[in-house]
């Protein structure tokens, strides 16, 4: 694919409107309608998870109709394009409600703007996969979208620092007016990114199925990339909380919430060199671990350690940007193996696939910590010092053995940039039968590539 360097803006710019709309998703819209709006913590949690499970199968849909688009204006840029109508309605009736919203209105909206996020963010993540084969080039691409989204996330959580005076219900809808604004003004620019307009071989369901039950690589990262879902979604989900009944520093949580991304900004200038030196899984791995053994002492703060959880936030932070950026890249090697075993182009699915395991992980989260915390005898409205002992333990050490064991699995990740080298050349046939002799291969199915294991 003819792809130049400036165009990889032009790409990103849409990462800038979608931070306004996915980190609301997860840390403002749930304790919005539990409180504000009188739901409670546990019909939010219920409503939200049967939401995204409605959810879990549109993202696989989507990824695999889009691969199967043929059209010259290019077959990601179309989806995007059909799926933005819906995704724009959507927020509108969920971050600006005209009545006081029941649950079954949660859960009708919730589902269609997750409907629509799919029909927008898979083909828009399948298509950077797709703009470069280099191993490097492609935490490249994924770093400048991830930089966009920082800075939205940054721009998201000012919003309420700046406009204090507004409650909480009025600043998330001037959020979705914000997101409605930029998202429409950010899809022209994605007229000038080059797009595939045809697709290779398709494969039958049989034997697409047998490629991916084979991808030994991709099975690894799907759990990986779940368990590490799971641990960002729990203290996600609780952070207001956590701030306004633990803490009770609840006036500095936009604060917090800039200084933690900003931090992400940051720490993608730290980390992505090292992804260079050590293997993009293997710098995945220990940012993941140093975020643990920063967060681990967060349930043993008190009341008014605003300054301590400060510089938490900002070490935590540091990771957050490589935990953007990475496992994207690392995604898009994968696609590889498929594509050498005769899969085709069908990135669309993968990220499918990555989607569904990223609302699958929210849903979990969102739909058993808000119930766990309630049942165990946190109430927000009647806050005792049990319940909040709870709700700390909550925020701060359950999202630990996720976290410690997706790094393991990703330490231990069979991909790296030789060989992903080496697959690239059995595919395009560069490399000769007897220079792939011997090397070894990453996925469980011996007849994939044309040689044999070492």
């Amino acid at each position: 694919m003819n792809f130049r360097g400036k165009q990889i803006y032009l790409y990103g710019l849409p990462g800038l409107p979608l931070a306004f709309l996915g980190l609301p998703l997860v840390v403002f819209l749930p304790p919005i309608y539990a409180e504000e709006f009188g739901l409670g913590l546990t019909a939010v949690g219920l409503l939200l998870m049967m939401s995204r499970f409605w959810d879990l199968f549109s993202d696989p849909i989507a990824g695999y109709l889009g691969d199967r688009i043929l059209t010259k204006p290019g077959r990601r840029r179309l989806m995007i394009y059909s799926g933005a109508p819906l995704l724009l309605v959507s927020c509108y009736m969920l971050f600006i409600p005209n009545t006081t919203p029941g649950g079954l209105y949660l859960l009708v909206w919730s589902a269609l703007l997750y409907t629509g996020w799919s029909w927008v963010v898979i083909p828009y993540n399948a298509w950077g996969a797709e703009l470069s084969t280099d191993y490097y080039r492609r935490s490249q691409i994924t770093s400048v979208r991830e930089i966009y989204v920082l800075a939205g996330t940054i721009t998201v959580v000012s919003l309420p620092f700046l406009l204090n005076t507004l409650k909480d219900s009025e600043i998330l809808a001037l959020i979705g007016l914000v997101f409605i604004t930029l998202f429409i003004l950010s899809m022209p620019g994605l007229m000038l990114v080059p797009d595939l307009t045809s697709t290779m071989r398709r494969t039958g369901f049989s034997e697409g199925y047998n490629l991916l039950a084979n991808n030994k690589p991709l099975k690894k990262l799907l759990v990986a990339y779940l368990l590490n879902g799971i641990a960002n979604a729990i203290p996600a989900s609780l952070f207001l909380l956590y701030v306004e009944h633990v803490l009770q520093v609840d006036e500095s949580r936009w604060l917090l919430l800039g200084i933690y991304f900003a931090s992400g900004v940051l720490g993608l200038l730290i980390w992505l060199p090292l992804a260079k030196r050590v293997q993009k899984h293997i710098a995945w791995s220990v940012a993941m671990l140093f975020s643990c053994s920063v967060f681990i002492w967060v349930p043993w703060l008190a009341p008014g350690d605003f300054y301590l959880f400060a510089l938490i936030c900002l070490l935590t932070g540091l990771s957050l940007g490589i935990d953007m950026s990475i496992p994207a890249a690392i995604q898009a090697d994968v696609i590889d193996i498929d594509r050498a075993g005769g899969g085709g182009e069908r990135a669309g699915l993968f990220f499918g696939l990555w989607g569904m395991a990223t609302k699958l992980s929210l849903a979990l989260a969102i739909g058993l910590v808000y119930p766990l915390v309630q049942l165990s005898g946190f109430d927000p409205t009647l806050p005792s010092t049990s319940g909040i002992t709870v709700l700390a333990l909550a925020y701060g050490l359950l999202p630990i053995p996720f976290k410690v064991f997706a790094a393991w699995l990703v330490w231990h990740f069979p991909l790296d940039s030789r060989q992903l080298s080496i697959i690239q050349r059995s595919e395009t046939g560069d490399e000769s039968e007897e220079n792939l002799a011997g090397r070894p291969y990453v996925t469980d199915n011996p007849g994939l590539f044309k040689h044999e294991t070492g």
